[in-house]
């Protein structure tokens, strides 16, 4: 494996993005985020991104440390709590859970912005400016870095449950041939489920490589990853040149 190899993703989500990702994925209420749960599946993330050797902005840590200040602080005794009238002003998950609002309202709106533009493709002007639009489907939804790390994630604990899991020290896995190979995969233009780029690998090694290689070619803009709707499995396709 080439160990000084590092992805460089130039649009990089922040924290508020994770935190939006984690509530979402497990259908939980803004106002009743568990903070003992998204602080352990955020450290999960940030543990994910280590062992990738993807850079992790200072923000991520300090998002960290904030949840696990807030977990311990949860874990005091009633006694040493802020009194009941007064714990909702003092009580520092308020704060987080108003930027979680402010955010998820940009993001919405982002994403209203966005699906308008790709409607706004699907229409042809014709016969001095009447409007036709295109019969083609709408693109699937690009799914972004927390998406693939979950699938990810979903692929290494499902070939470390297998039994002819192998730590093959003495083959080397190089990201250059892994992109090669992808590349070869969704060559005819087909689109590609994520679980089919690593069906055959039964090597950790190799998982986190190739996976490394997916992370560089979608930062290349030589192929998407797209999703029809959230849980969906991810599918892997090449942009059209």
């Amino acid at each position: 494996m080439e160990t000084d190899y590092k992805v460089k993703l130039e649009v990089f989500e922040g924290p508020l993005d994770l935190l939006l990702y984690l509530i979402k994925r497990d259908e939980i209420d803004i106002y009743d985020i568990s903070i003992e749960r998204i602080t352990r599946q955020y450290l999960e993330y940030l543990q994910a991104f280590k062992e990738l050797k993807i850079d992790i902005a200072g923000e991520f840590v300090v998002m960290a440390a904030n949840l696990i200040y807030l977990k311990s602080r949860s874990l005091l005794p009633l006694d040493q709590q802020p009194p009941e009238e007064d714990a909702e002003e003092d009580d520092p998950r308020w704060d987080l859970i108003r930027q979680l609002i402010e955010y998820k309202k940009f993001k919405e709106a982002a994403a209203q912005l966005h699906d308008r533009a790709l409607e706004q493709e699907r229409i042809f002007t014709r016969d001095g400016g009447s409007a036709a639009i295109s019969g083609a489907p709408l693109p699937l939804h690009e799914v972004g870095i927390f998406q693939l790390i979950h699938a990810f994630q979903e692929v290494i604990k499902r070939v470390e449950a297998r039994e002819d899991l192998q730590e093959i020290f003495g083959e080397r896995f190089s990201v250059s041939d892994k992109i090669e190979k992808i590349l070869e995969r969704v060559g005819d233009g087909t689109p590609v489920r994520f679980s089919e780029l690593f069906g055959q690998i039964v090597s950790r090694v190799e998982i986190v490589v190739t996976f490394l290689a997916l992370l560089e070619l979608i930062r290349l803009n030589q192929v998407r990853a797209m999703q029809r709707k959230m849980f969906d499995e991810i599918e892997i396709a090449p942009i059209a040149a």
